[in-house]
């Protein structure tokens, strides 16, 4: 059979109805994306299941559906007939059945895309004081726009190839609802294998194009990302002697009261404290509820029961029913991966969290303000990712502060640094810290770091506050073996008194000189590592020749094995006869490797002191 001219109407037919279509499930989809995202209730699997239906069913059941719902006999086509709209077979038939078919390929794509982002990131923005709507537009759309923009092309893709439903309920009207694939359909139909050639080459051809451009713009884009030079780390420290704080300064007396309960799988989270403006160090193993007391108080996450008071203002009250959004609560915090948004600048990123009601000039002025504060002037255009990883971090310090917080909450803010960098702003937000007004927070799992930085401490175990109090304190006087772990020590016996002023240590096989009064639930006995005292070679051969104790808790020891670090050595000893293995130990003891020289030669028995004002003695838990 002779092929016929070629008629180009089902080309500006299927634009015209996948475009339409395209348009409204990109609004649509996105928009759905958006609201099911963070909802996790009991209908969320019926919801997923009911909008991706499409997806899955034939495309003739789901035209047969849509006839009945816009057929003239169903409510809605009677509707439609009484204001004298004529839907089915019309151009905007195939625009509805385009959208409903390609609804679930844009609506799981936008709920991928914004499932993608870290959610740190929203909570960032919520504590610099943004509201759901400019979280939306400022965040959330523009790092989901990439994959909402792919789902839109492969939606426009299928929509080109819609057949079944459009043909259930457009029909196939030469001029009036004639798609390509029905246009194929009908040259198949007729013998015209040229035309029905000429016409799934045009559909492939677009629908490649499409998806093509978009892969292009994502390979620039991301291109772009990554195009950048790393510079150097400059000293710096932030100082608030100026204008730092200019418009609304913490109170002077600053006070933050929490006193909250929250399950968390495995256990609940049941903390009470007061701090004042001496920086808090939180100290705790890791899933011991640090982070998660952090994000109640930034109202990012909402306890079971409880109080939160900040400077006289109540954050939360559960019998109150007060729970003010994160927003309102001025409080500034520095994620463990910073949280800085990638898709802004580095002036963009401490813009954020000022005031949006100042003049440009005012805004410009705070930003160079800050950049210089943390010693990156000349750095306001660059994003996150041009940025090592210690300028990322003062650029969070230099946000959180923008914003003027009464409380700053640190989330092991270096444990993404390496230890030079890591020493270096540990020392700057010491010097940063000492000026700032507010109520401090400093979170972590290392001991040291948290001796250094702050002044007090208090030590989470399972969620429940074992411990608060001045760092000297609990380091020199731990109250139980919990608290002496997580400040350090690594020595522990069973104990039981043995006399006024006598302990025996159980598994240390000893009797043990004390000069702490005895506790009344006296458990265990402790001595730190580096306390440990061996005794010199002249009194070794001294003590081997009168066979007689001539110090205070002297004991006999033998090495198991060593472990070694750049500068220290730590010895596992076994007390009163040799090892039998390297696990057959007592105690563990740190030595500098100047002192290890002089020790590892020495013959055995070598002699431990436990010096009396050194035990910890230790009570059981409550």
């Amino acid at each position: 059979m002779q092929s016929t001219a070629l008629d180009l109407s089902p080309l500006w037919i299927s634009l015209k109805v996948s475009g339409v279509a395209t348009l409204i499930t990109f609004f649509l989809g996105t928009f759905v994306a958006y609201q099911l995202v963070g909802y996790r209730g009991q209908w969320r699997s019926l919801l997923d299941g009911l909008l991706i239906s499409p997806l899955i069913l034939p495309p003739t059941v789901v035209g047969f559906v849509l006839l009945q719902l816009f057929g003239k006999q169903s409510p809605v086509g009677q509707l439609l007939q009484s204001l004298n709209v004529d839907i089915i077979f019309t151009w905007y038939a195939g625009a509805i059945a385009a959208m409903v078919v390609t609804f679930p390929l844009m609506y799981r794509t936008a709920l991928g895309a914004f499932e993608q982002i870290d959610s740190n990131l929203l909570q960032a923005a919520r504590t610099l004081g943004a509201s759901e709507a400019r979280i939306f537009w400022r965040v959330s759309l523009p790092l989901a726009l990439p994959g909402i923009l792919a789902g839109a092309t492969l939606a426009f893709a299928r929509g080109l190839g819609e057949f079944g439903a459009t043909l259930m309920l457009a029909g196939n009207i030469p001029g009036v609802t004639t798609t390509i694939p029905l246009a194929i359909y009908s040259a198949v139909e007729a013998g015209d294998t040229r035309q029905a050639w000429i016409w799934s080459g045009v559909i492939l051809s677009i629908s490649l194009s499409a998806i093509s451009l978009v892969n292009l713009w994502a390979a620039n884009r991301l291109h772009r990302n990554q195009s950048y030079r790393l510079v150097g780390l400059r000293s710096a420290h932030y100082s608030f002697t100026n204008e730092t704080f200019i418009d609304q300064s913490p109170p002077a007396a600053t006070n933050l009261f929490v006193n909250i309960q929250k399950q968390l799988p495995g256990f609940t989270l049941h903390v009470q404290f007061n701090s004042g403006n001496q920086p808090l160090g939180i100290l705790g193993a890791s899933g011991s509820g640090k982070s998660m007391l952090l994000r109640c108080i930034a109202g990012t996450e909402t306890p079971g029961t409880g109080q939160i008071v900040l400077n006289g203002r109540v954050l939360f009250d559960s019998r109150q029913g007060i729970n003010i959004p994160s927003r309102d609560r001025r409080i500034g915090f520095i994620f463990q991966n910073y949280a800085l948004f990638p898709h802004l600048t580095v002036a963009q990123n401490i813009a954020f969290g000022l005031p949006r009601q100042r003049s440009k000039n005012t805004i410009k002025q705070r930003i160079a303000t800050h950049l210089a504060a943390v010693d990156l002037e000349g750095f306001g255009d660059r994003y996150p990712h041009q940025l090592s990883g210690g300028q990322q971090q003062r650029v969070a310090l230099a946000r959180a502060l923008a914003s003027q917080p009464e409380v700053l909450l640190l989330d092991e803010p270096f444990s993404a640094l390496d230890t030079h960098l890591r020493n270096q702003l540990e020392r700057e937000l010491i010097i940063t810290l000492k000026t700032y007004p507010g109520v401090t927070l400093f979170v972590s799992h290392n001991m040291e770091e948290v001796y250094r930085v702050t002044e007090n401490l208090l030590i989470l175990e399972q969620g429940r506050a074992i411990a608060h109090a001045p760092k000297q304190t609990l380091f020199e006087h731990p109250r139980t073996e919990s608290i002496a772990r997580l400040t350090g020590c690594k020595n522990f016996s069973r104990a039981i008194s043995s006399g006024t002023q006598q302990v025996e240590a159980i598994d240390w096989g000893c009797v043990l000189n004390v000069i702490e009064p005895l506790p009344n639930r006296l458990v265990a006995i402790g001595i730190r590592a580096h306390q440990i005292h061996f005794q010199e070679a002249g009194a070794e051969i001294q003590r081997q020749a009168n066979r007689k104790p001539q110090t205070t808790n002297t004991f006999p020891c033998w090495l198991a094995t060593t472990s070694e670090t750049p500068h220290r050595m730590t010895l596992y000893l076994k007390l009163h006869q040799p090892a039998t293995s390297p696990k057959d130990y007592q105690l563990q003891a740190e030595v500098f490797k100047e002192k290890w020289e002089k020790l590892k030669d020495r013959p055995f028995p070598w002699y431990v002191s436990l010096d009396p004002m050194r035990l910890i003695l230790l009570e059981e838990n409550q």
